[in-house]
């Protein structure tokens, strides 16, 4: 099935001048691995702050009703955070950067900053706690199951159709529309209802893959 990731390539080749300057200038793939994450947990803790101000930020009070804009910072670091995870594997592929830790941050990066991004969003009014939980939790499955492909024989599968990079997109839109100051509210939880459904597929996907390339 076609998934975003298909267009990954003709990104990388816009990024190339990028991962060429970097490299020259000594930075390093896992720099880049683990800028992106930390982007994305210190956004996630931004977004929650002011959606549900936590016990050690300040005093712990909402002295304002949270502004929908603060969503425009999803979709900006989504793009920013697909740049830099481009980055870091053209380092590490094209720059002899390839390494073990590298291979365990990359994998451990993605899942993370996807939770801290996407968990906030059970505060925000229109969205139905259960429901991000449970897209946070498919998502976490679904490239699980592209890793476990590669402890039997196979390669690491991206198989679609809801894998990393189209959730990405569908989250990325939604919080930019919302943040706009467009009413999704009548569609937002059928919206996230249909990404776990298709994201159930991407793990039924990536497994059937895994075992037709074995064999």
């Amino acid at each position: 099935m076609v998934s975003v990731y298909d267009i990954k390539p003709g990104f990388q080749n816009l990024l190339r001048p990028i991962v060429v300057i970097l490299a020259r200038r000594g930075a390093t793939a896992n720099q880049v691995t683990v800028a992106a994450m930390l982007l994305s947990i210190a956004t996630g803790i931004w977004i929650l702050n002011d959606l549900h101000p936590l016990p050690f930020f300040a005093s712990g009070e909402v002295d304002h009703a949270p502004e929908p804009r603060l969503l425009l910072a999803v979709p900006a670091v989504l793009l920013i955070r697909m740049a830099l995870n481009a980055i870091d594997g053209m380092l590490a592929r094209e720059h002899d950067m390839k390494s073990n830790l590298g291979a365990i941050l990359n994998e451990l990066g993605d899942v993370i900053s996807d939770a801290a991004l996407y968990l906030p969003l059970a505060y925000v009014a229109g969205f139905d706690p259960v429901l991000v939980v449970g897209l946070v939790i498919v998502g976490i499955i679904a490239e699980m199951t592209g890793v476990v492909a590669v402890q039997i024989g196979a390669s690491r599968r991206y198989d679609g159709p809801m894998g990393k990079s189209d959730r990405a997109l569908v989250i990325g839109l939604l919080c930019a529309i919302i943040g706009l100051g467009y009413d999704l509210s009548e569609w937002i939880n059928s919206i996230l209802a249909l990404m776990i459904g298709l994201g159930v597929v991407t793990v039924m996907n990536r497994s059937r893959k895994s075992l037709q390339e074995c064999q």
